[in-house]
């Protein structure tokens, strides 16, 4: 140990000039103070004792919290090094950090405004740390040039939240903004720009890479789509960002809870994928190249006309054009539109390589074909082989609907938009059978089977082709979507996913193994196999499988439109998967709908099959049985459809009517009917105002028309709903309603009707006097409905006993002047005098002493147990009825139960 002495650094970057020397060997330290064998308190033995210190300059000196947190900070890193002396008659020496050691801080708060009093760092008797605002004041330069530890406020802050040291670095640190983020640079041009970033990245605790490698660059800063190194962050799924984030990330390196690596904040500055391309579209609709561009627009590219010489890309609908109208030039990338929209789904833009259009006349076209013909010498039995098992598929088949034991070459050769053929019934088949000559093959013909079987194997063909378009969902579609480490993230969200494909797995599992069974019971065919078993088999199965998936097929369908229009990501993974064949030139959409139309198709087919099956065959009856049990599926649907409707319909009411009571919603509530309507009383809300009344099978919403809308609901979904525009009244049990009233017309009262309720807290009834506003709304069928739902409810078979017609002048009730000027001053004026007395109130008159003044101060025939409408309180909006008395007291008939109707003002809790 000679040649070599151990020492502390001073300022600690005097000895770790180049940056390349500190990252390689920063590796190798350790923080556990191990030095050389020796523990921490051994190592502080062997170590030249030096004083530590903080030093704020400035403006960093009359920072009150600065000063917080450092008297929170104890410990600070201090650097080891070891001095390896050169050759003799050298004066070189190399110098390594070996290990990294927390020291006390003997002085944590020095002021200065002169940094130059501090000497030019070579000082080794202190461990200084110098805190600047400003790294770009003149003090900054001075201690950068000498080498010094430079630290920003928000570094210090930072260590103060976290409990940790003041950290070592060999540059000046800012901040933690960019906190173990690896960064590597790829096509810049200017060398000024890239140390200007590089600098910025330095200072927020980021570390830079001249190579890419995917284990250790976080992010990649991309100033361009050429380069390698793009290609591998597209590959390995690295994050590739604009220098626009750096720059970002600076403006907030005061914040010390923000860190730049966070989702939320890169997102927005991502490449994007066709940035520095000048894109051109051959062969494509107007309306096809139209979306095409905008969406180039959109992405960062440009669009140039076919042949103009900045175009980068020439994008080709290959399907329509057979050859290019001009010769490229070497530089232009002639790409197929698959490579258009694989860009737009990675979020990246894709290799030209893959998706290099090519014309079937084309060198590379033929050597690839060549590459796929048979070329071997057998290969003229091989072909001959492949026509008669081809021939054998596109006929009717005496044998079965399928090739018997294919042989691998022909099974591979066949093409999947062949097996989404629906419409390949055995009609089309023996057309084209009888056109064409028989194949010459070595297996005999069998007889002509019988009807039975020919429907039979109708319905394994389209199952067959049922299966198959399952099987494209799941495999094109849904397990795609599913897959961890896509490029660019996920396409869409796992909830998002679950909407569109609900239970397709389970159909396809079912299906697969009905498929299974229907295909041995047609190879094996006789008269006295069952095709009803089959179905019965798995009946209970198809009732778990079809309704979650049918009930919510519209909704499935709205979010694949939404998400669609939504997400670029999205709507280019359907493009490039739809145009596939194995879809058949199918939507996702279409190809979603087949679940729902093929148990009906089943149930047709099967009693074919019956028509056909003799009486004596045991599966008559079990074909019948079968297709009781599809009918019971389907109406296990239908009913599971119309309650996931109804409960969708509850929810809409809900967000419709504000202070809606939440326990209207309810598994066995559904609405019914809706009416809009016009108060004719003071009660259940003020005359002339609009009231919507919510029929349910149990119980009457009543809500009016909102004064003034206020604010919006925002879902958890981050969509803003429309504003409420109606107001809860109340919510009444239609068990309340005693009696309803058909008011005559006449010239003062048109389309009004009245309902009388009984409250349970009530010991008189309650008149709620309305006239229907929707011309589309017929009052007979209305009030029928009404009095159905409330004979449901309360078990009376005698719903049109409810019904009594009655003229208007015996309720005092009148529509004339519900809209003249007068009437609406007069309610505005009640509002008002409402909301002044509600502001003026400081006490509550009790309800019993208010009566008792009532009845000593009337006559016995004038005494009345409610007071004026006018000083009533307000109507409770959970679940509340408050009923006064109308200043025109109402006789009712004999017909009711009390000679007086009356209205109370208690506060009744009906639900």
């Amino acid at each position: 140990m000679a040649d070599s002495s151990i020492v502390t650094l001073g300022p600690g970057r005097s000895l770790l000039v180049d940056s390349s020397v500190y990252d390689s060997r920063m590796a190798e330290t350790t923080k556990e103070q191990f030095f050389f064998g020796l523990h921490a308190d051994e190592t502080e033995d062997a170590l030249p004792r030096v004083e530590t210190r903080v030093v704020l300059v400035g403006e960093a000196g009359n920072m009150a919290e600065l000063e917080k947190a450092l008297q929170a900070i104890t410990i600070m890193e201090v650097p080891v090094v070891k001095i390896k002396e050169g050759q003799p008659g050298t004066e070189a020496r190399e110098k390594l950090i070996k290990s990294i050691v927390n020291m006390d801080i003997n002085t944590r708060c020095i002021k200065t405004d002169n940094v130059r009093d501090f000497g030019d760092g070579e000082n080794c008797e202190f461990e200084t740390v110098f805190v600047l605002k400003d790294f770009q004041a003149p003090e900054y330069s001075f201690l950068y040039k000498n080498d010094s530890r430079i630290l920003g406020p928000p570094a210090v802050m930072h260590c103060a939240s976290k409990g940790e040291p003041l950290p070592f670095s060999s540059r000046p640190l800012y901040s933690m903004t960019m906190l173990n983020l690896s960064l590597c640079f790829t096509g810049f041009r200017k060398k000024e720009e890239v140390v200007t970033l590089v600098n910025l990245v330095h200072h927020m605790g980021g570390t830079i890479r001249k190579e890419f490698d995917s284990a250790k660059v976080s992010h990649l800063i991309a100033h361009s789509t050429h380069g390698e190194k793009y290609r591998l962050a597209v590959c390995m799924g690295t994050p590739i960002l604009t220098p626009e984030w750096i720059r970002k990330a600076w403006e907030h390196r005061d914040d010390i809870n923000f860190h730049a690596g966070t989702e939320e904040f890169r997102t927005e500055f991502k490449v994007p994928p066709f940035q520095d391309c000048v894109l051109s579209f051959l062969g494509f609709s107007e309306e096809e190249k139209t979306n095409m561009e905008e969406r180039t627009q959109k992405h960062g590219g440009r669009v140039q006309a076919v042949g103009d010489e900045k175009c980068t890309h020439l994008v080709v609908e290959e399907n329509s054009i057979k050859e290019l109208p001009f010769t490229p030039l070497k530089r232009l990338y002639v790409v197929k539109q698959e490579w258009f929209w694989g860009s737009i789904q990675m979020d990246a833009r894709a290799g030209e390589s893959m998706y290099s259009y090519e014309k079937p006349e084309s060198p590379a076209m033929k050597k690839a074909v060549s590459l796929l013909s048979l070329t071997t010498p057998n290969s003229g039995r091989k072909r001959r082989r492949l026509r008669e098992t081809l021939a054998q598929l596109t006929k009717e088949t005496e044998i079965s609907p399928f090739p018997p034991r294919k042989r691998p070459s022909a099974e591979h050769s066949l093409s999947m938009g062949s097996l989404l053929d629906i419409s390949n019934t055995p009609d089309t088949c023996k057309t084209s059978g009888e056109n064409s000559k028989p194949p010459k093959s070595s297996t005999p013909a069998l007889p002509k089977q019988s009807a039975r079987w020919q429907v039979s194997k109708e319905l394994y063909q389209t199952e067959s082709n049922y299966v198959d378009i399952l099987a494209t969902v799941m495999q094109l579609f849904k397990y795609p979507l599913d897959k961890e480490g896509q490029v660019g993230g996920p396409i869409l969200a796992q909830e998002e996913i679950k909407t569109i494909f609900g239970s397709i797995p389970d159909i396809y599992d079912v299906h697969t193994r009905i498929k299974a069974d229907l295909e041995e019971l047609v190879m094996n065919w006789s008269e006295e196999r069952s095709v009803g078993d089959i179905i019965l088999k798995y009946s209970g199965e198809l009732v778990k499988a079809y309704p979650p998936f049918v009930n919510f097929f519209e909704m499935s369908k709205e979010t694949i439109v939404r998400c669609e229009r939504q997400k670029p990501r999205f709507h280019a993974f359907l493009k490039i998967n739809q145009s596939k064949p194995e879809c058949g030139r199918q939507t996702l959409v279409e190809l979603l709908i087949r679940p729902v139309q093929r148990l009906p198709s089943v149930a047709l087919l099967l009693n074919d099959i019956k028509k056909h099956t003799s009486e004596d065959n045991p599966d008559k009856v079990t074909l019948e049985k079968a297709i009781e049990s599809l009918k019971e599926v389907m109406t296990h649907i239908n009913e599971d459809k119309r309650k996931t409707e109804g409960q969708k319909q509850i929810f809409d009411v809900v967000y419709e009517v504000d202070g809606c009571p939440a326990n209207l919603l309810s598994s066995h509530r559904s609405l019914v009917h809706r009416v809009e309507t016009i108060a004719l009383g003071d009660k259940p809300c003020d005359r002339g105002e609009h009231v919507t009344l919510f029929l349910f099978n149990d119980c009457l919403e009543i809500a009016r028309k909102r004064h003034k809308v206020i604010t919006t609901f925002r879902s958890p979904l981050g969509q803003t709903r429309p504003p409420a525009q109606l107001k809860h009244i109340a919510l009444m049990p239609l068990s309340q309603i005693r009696r309803v009233l058909d008011i005559q017309d006449t010239e003062d009262c048109q389309n009004a009707f009245a309902l009388v309720v009984r409250p349970p807290t009530e010991q008189e009834n309650l008149l709620f006097s309305f006239k229907l506003t929707a011309e589309d709304t017929l009052k007979s069928a209305w009030l029928k409905t009404l009095c159905r739902q409330v004979a449901d409810t309360i078990c009376r078979a005698d719903a049109e006993d409810l019904i009594q017609s009655t003229d208007p002048d015996s309720v005092q009730v009148s529509t004339k002047d519900m809209d003249s000027t007068l009437s609406r001053a007069s309610r505005a004026i009640k509002k008002t005098s409402k909301k002044v007395t509600r502001a003026f109130s400081f006490t509550k008159t009790p309800k019993r002493v208010l009566q008792r003044a009532f009845m000593a101060n009337g006559t016995p025939d004038e005494r009345s147990p409610g007071p004026d409408g006018d000083h009533m309180g307000r109507m409770s909006s959970s679940s509340t009825l408050a009923a006064v008395h109308s200043p025109s007291m109402i006789n009712l008939s004999s017909a009711f139960e009390r000679k007086y109707h009356t209205f109370s003002r208690s506060t009744t809790h009906l639900i």
